[in-house]
């Protein structure tokens, strides 16, 4: 047996300016390490996956009193609290172009949002697949019902939702270019019968319909914004509607990472599970059923940052100036790092799917259990039910 000295480590880390990395890190912690990391003043050799872990492990992914005052002055700076705030912050993750984002996600749905891995399923794009068709049999969608897909990206769940079920979908998104994206899809489709895409904020009145959807918006809500987001998901819900939320939240009240909120999601901010039921149970909305997926968060970013790696020379030939070996080691800290976060055994972020009905449903108005997502699919469900 080898001594620890003979082994071979997992990863090490390269100094090419030690005095100020240890500065860094000494007043900002984990902050300053992974912002050496991006200027090149540290480097990373081995297993990547392995030096995120080892970070989490130990506890050194804990805010230090400057990181806490940075992070505050952000949200002082760049809260989501108005609207133009909140389509700046948005353009500033979203506006990076279709074409960038269609290099590592799932082709041609482009779900930028956890999928779901039931037994048996060894890609990313049936992985996406599974997660629209379990939303959509979660709120028992039926042919001819009008669907509000609050916050609808690439407009992945859209289309198969309209395709596979025969409902009409009205998306809404803040964000200029990926509005523009799906109404040129929508188009080319000629679904323009049943699908709209409309750009507007999450918070904004749209109308009324059948079934709200709601999936990776409250992560983006604020702050201080998530009991007005989550009343404007309630007022789009006609009484007796079925609704869903599928969002990142955290088990208990904390801060969001500083990290995530400079880097990556400006003004973003990850509402607590009871801070969210508490905010539906203000707003009259009844709680049916809460999945905890965080484990599926996981193997969806290992994919994501799989295909990033791989695709990455052709990420950098659409803008070399953009996407530069900078953002390279920002977004893989993001999807690597943000990977082994929902994998560790002790962190409390987790990725929760909320079921919820405008009012208490009514007597077999929803079936008794969820056997029916994994027997006999809705039709059986809606036939029990009844």
């Amino acid at each position: 047996m080898k001594s620890p000295l003979e082994q071979h480590p997992d990863f090490k880390l390269v100094f090419h300016n030690r005095q100020r990395v240890f500065r860094r890190a000494a007043l900002f912690g984990h902050i300053g390490l992974m912002e050496s990391w991006f200027d090149g003043d540290v480097d990373v050799e081995g297993d990547i996956k392995a030096a995120f872990a080892a970070g989490m492990s130990s506890g050194m992914d804990k805010a230090t009193p400057l990181v806490r005052v940075r992070n505050w002055w952000h949200e002082f700076r760049h809260g989501n609290g108005s609207v133009d705030h909140a389509r700046e912050n948005a353009r500033f993750h979203y506006a990076l172009g279709t074409e960038f984002y269609r290099l590592w996600l799932d082709d041609p749905l482009m779900m930028y949002t956890c999928a779901y891995w039931k037994e048996g399923t060894t890609t990313l794009e049936d992985a996406q697949k599974n997660k629209i068709d379990h939303v959509c049999q979660k709120v028992l969608l039926e042919p001819g019902e009008k669907v509000l897909d609050v916050g609808c990206g690439f407009g992945g769940l859209m289309f198969h939702a309209a395709r596979n079920y025969g409902v009409d979908v009205t998306g809404t998104n803040i964000t200029s270019e990926q509005v523009e994206s799906v109404a040129a899809k929508i188009k080319s489709s000629g679904q323009g019968g049943r699908l709209k895409v409309i750009e507007a904020d999450f918070r904004d009145d749209v109308g009324v319909f059948d079934k709200v959807i709601s999936i990776g918006v409250l992560e983006h809500a604020g702050r201080d914004q998530v009991d007005e987001v989550v009343a404007a998901h309630a007022a789009a819900l006609k009484p007796g509607g079925l609704g869903m939320l599928h969002f990142i939240g955290h088990v208990g009240m904390r801060n969001t990472e500083y990290f995530i909120r400079k880097h990556v999601f400006p003004g973003g901010w990850i509402p607590s599970l009871a801070e969210t039921i508490t905010a539906m149970e203000n707003h009259g909305l009844e709680v049916l059923d809460i999945e905890n997926l965080r484990r599926h968060y996981a193997l969806t970013l290992d994919c994501w940052a799989e295909r990033f790696d791989r695709s990455w020379e052709r990420i950098r030939a659409l803008d070399p100036q953009r996407f530069d070996e900078r953002f390279r080691r920002i977004w893989r800290t993001y999807l690597i790092g943000c990977a082994e976060m929902f994998r560790s055994p002790t962190e409390r972020t987790h990725l929760f799917q909320i079921l919820f009905s405008k009012g208490n449903v009514a007597a077999g108005g929803y079936p008794m259990s969820r056997a029916f997502l994994y027997r006999n699919g809705v039709a059986a469900a809606l036939k029990r039910a009844a």
